[in-house]
């Protein structure tokens, strides 16, 4: 009689990495559409349009439920989690694709599941989801620091809420958002502490937006001055004062979304090398 032998423990405990089949159909799904709606005519026509994308694609893509993909069902999401998210950036980086999605859905999205309020989620996220509010991140500024002494922008207590003074740099897709996501502190506030994350209307009296000219455009940067805006206590991200570990939570999920971009960026690049490899007559 044959003798079955236990399994190693190397056939036991190994893991598997790879995507599931439904993000492998995600995945189909999103290089499908992205081969239709943004071939390379298309990213170049809008690296010369101050906007940098248009509202029928960004309208196609909400109706995909990209916006949402990652936000819960309750607020009109999908409920997925940020894997499935990279899948679809990977996609996006295949094509370069120009817009202000990363802004959106990673930075503006993220710092609303992250830190915002029931009443703030409920105001916002339905809205993100259906592709009808676009979001930034504001952080950097002239100093070029990216930590948390970094953020000299004042935030200084009023009555009826918040006055913001001071200059962001290299503001992703400030010109064509709805909200900024603005990151202050207030005076006399040394590191993290003080630091605080505001949700500031875009076009509010004292802020202005200029375009900034950069390498690559198919993401656009601008500069973002705020000379004494007026913001209401209500908009504060989390706890007033503790927004720096935030700040890093969004932060870090960026790093993720840039990555899973430029891997996909990559991929593209070695198809095409090999392509031509095949082909190539010396």
């Amino acid at each position: 009689m044959a003798v079955r032998r236990a399994p190693t423990a190397e056939k036991r405990y190994r893991m598997d990495f790879g995507f599931s089949e439904e993000q492998e159909m995600l995945r189909k799904s999103a290089r499908d559409f992205l081969a239709k709606e943004s071939p390379m005519t298309y990213v170049r026509q809008m690296m010369e349009d101050d906007r940098g994308f248009t509202d029928a694609q960004w309208k196609k893509m909400a109706e995909l439920g990209w916006m949402g993909l990652i936000l819960p069902e309750q607020y009109g999401g999908a409920g997925l989690d940020f894997v499935d998210l990279v899948v679809v950036l990977e996609e996006m980086g295949r094509v370069v694709l120009p817009g202000p999605f990363f802004s959106t859905v990673i930075l503006g999205g993220v710092a609303l599941l992250e830190g915002g309020s029931p009443a703030q989620k409920e105001r916002y996220l339905p809205r993100l989801a259906a592709g009808d509010l676009r979001l930034t991140l504001a952080q950097l500024e002239p100093n070029a620091r990216w930590d948390a002494e970094g953020i000299e922008l004042e935030a200084r207590k009023v009555t009826d809420g918040y006055r913001l003074s001071g200059t962001k740099l290299f503001v992703p897709d400030a010109h064509v958002v709805d909200l900024l996501v603005v990151a202050g502190r207030t005076p006399g506030s040394e590191g993290g502490e003080g630091v605080s994350l505001f949700l500031v209307d875009a076009q509010s009296p004292g802020i202005t937006t200029t375009l900034l000219k950069t390498m690559d455009q198919t993401r656009k940067l601008c500069e973002v001055v705020l000379q004494d805006v007026s913001v209401p206590g209500d908009r504060v991200l989390g706890e007033p004062g503790k927004g720096w570990q935030l700040l890093e939570r969004i932060v870090d999920r960026g790093k993720v979304g840039i990555c899973a971009e430029m891997c996909g960026g990559a991929a593209r690049v070695l198809e095409m090398s090999v392509e031509y490899a095949k082909v190539r007559e010396q």
